[in-house]
């Protein structure tokens, strides 16, 4: 079997893939990101090392010590703490230093690009939960009424725009306007924020997916957690891209999501 590093930052994500990996007999060194992995990653892994956001020479040294030769990124890792937090080794330092702008795309792109120069590839995020994404078409047993889907042509249009600017996967959408943007406060922020502008209607969610052809990284998510957030904010509706978005916990999301009547529906993501 394939012998795996995966790179754990926060949420479900990480948990999920490491039980997957252990129910497949793969086996999988983990590296948990110190400010943003949960610490039951410990009892999922083969070997489990902890380092500091910011240190890429001591990733690439665990690598190789392991002899590991493919990694997963799995879980978020706060944009934010780019500006705050982060004390960048030498290595970190040089690829900031190269870098035009400091968005996703350009700051995982870099360090996928000095991984590659150290032998190591980027494997598919959702390698090891295939089944956990999204599916084409209504998921819930409510489907989006025609108001809703009125927002979401909408909202798919305004998200697919902003997708190449790498701003955010996430917009809320009332009565064809666009309420909030998603940036670097994430989605939950995000519905708050437009909640308390929408004055008491209807949102509707539109999370989409970058225009790339790959899932190494940045892959949107949506679970429970998110139809939590739904409820707190009046969000009727989820619409996410089919086969490009991975629904954690799936079956417990879709659950709360049918008791509490929303809509979720996985649309074609080139459309």
């Amino acid at each position: 079997m394939a012998r795996y590093g995966l790179i754990a930052g926060n949420g479900r994500f990480p948990i999920l893939a490491l039980e997957t990996a252990r129910s497949l007999g793969v086996e999988v060194v983990v590296i948990g990101i110190q400010e943003e992995a949960p610490p039951e990653i410990e009892r999922l892994a083969g070997r489990c090392y902890w380092i500091s956001l910011g240190q890429l020479s001591r990733l690439i040294e665990i690598l190789k010590r392991e002899g590991i030769s493919e990694v997963i990124m799995a879980g978020q890792v706060k944009h934010i703490r780019i500006f705050s937090s982060i004390r960048p080794d030498w290595r970190l330092v040089k690829l900031l230093a190269s870098l035009r702008e400091k968005n996703t795309d350009a700051l995982i792109g870099g360090v996928m690009k000095v991984l590659e120069d150290e032998g190591i590839r980027l494997a598919d995020s959702t390698l090891l939960l295939k089944p956990l994404l999204a599916g084409l078409g209504t998921l819930t047993r409510r489907k989006p009424s025609s108001e809703e889907e009125a927002d979401v042509r909408y909202g798919r249009r305004v998200a697919g725009a902003l997708s190449g600017f790498d701003i955010g996967q996430s917009v809320a959408i009332c009565e064809r306007a666009c309420v909030a943007v998603e940036a670097m406060e994430g989605t939950d922020a995000m519905l708050e924020r437009a909640a308390s502008l929408a004055n008491g209607r209807r949102l509707t969610l539109v999370k989409g997916s970058r225009r790339r052809r790959h899932l190494l990284f940045d892959v949107p998510v949506a679970g429970p957690g998110t139809v939590g957030a739904m409820l707190r904010t009046g969000t009727t509706m989820l619409a996410v891209d089919a086969g490009r978005t991975l629904l954690l916990d799936k079956d417990q999301m879709l659950e709360e999501a049918n008791r509490a009547g929303l809509a979720i529906a996985g649309y074609p993501p080139g459309e």
